[in-house]
């Protein structure tokens, strides 16, 4: 039995949802975030020696990693579905967003909710001017070219197929489930980028991501 280690409003979203669209049989343990710093709790640190979510357990084998759950269950459970044959020239697209989603997507992302928090975070007045003044500096030298090349990127992309690899849903399209997401939620970029907007309401309507939905909610 695979036990998935799920917290709440975390990239483990989509591993239950990998889990669903392979109609695995599997428990899910639900953890929750720290009501004021927002982190994990530390029970999961007795399942992993980071603290993080996600993370699986798969008989003897623990493991943690998102991108790196998504192939594991893709190689062993999904090899005639989930991921193209090693040998197409479609795996090495595989590749490439697998690695994209975490090593280029999500890190303008992260810091676009980072310094949101900044400006928005209690602190003495005298020192809030200045902290909003550097997090307006980064956002507009650094964070919000960043963001908009890649969505430009994506958005392109997105136009010329209906799904990232090939003509069916892949692990790929699961790993990049949750940085578009995040991104139509906190930049409100909906309008502007249509097909983005229309690729993530299509894997949104799916059975398999419909019930991991209701699989997180309890």
């Amino acid at each position: 039995m695979i036990v998935l280690h799920h917290l709440d409003e975390s990239r483990s979203r989509r591993v239950l949802w990998m889990l669903e669209e392979l109609g695995l049989a599997y428990e899910i343990r639900h953890y929750q975030r720290n009501s004021e710093t927002m982190l994990a709790p530390e029970s999961l640190k007795q399942v992993h020696p980071l603290g993080k979510s996600p993370v699986i357990t798969d008989g003897d084998l623990t493991l943690a990693e998102s991108g790196a759950i998504l192939d594991y269950l893709a190689r062993r459970y999904g090899r005639e579905h989930m991921i193209p044959p090693d040998d197409s020239p479609a795996f090495l697209d595989y590749t490439y967003w697998m690695h994209y989603a975490e090593g280029s997507l999500m890190p303008p992302l992260l810091l676009k909710l980072v310094f949101g928090k900044v400006r928005t975070s209690p602190m003495p007045f005298f020192v809030r001017p200045i902290a909003r003044r550097i997090a307006d500096g980064v956002d507009r030298a650094f964070i919000g070219p960043q963001t908009r090349t890649h969505m430009d990127f994506v958005d392109t992309c997105l136009r010329q197929r209906e799904w990232l690899v090939g003509d069916r849903i892949t692990a790929a399209d699961i790993q990049m489930s949750y940085p578009l997401e995040a991104a139509l939620d906190r930049l409100q970029i909906g309008t502007r980028y249509p097909a983005i907007s229309d690729y993530v309401r299509r894997f949104q309507a799916l059975p398999s991501y419909q019930r991991a939905r209701a699989a997180e909610a309890g």
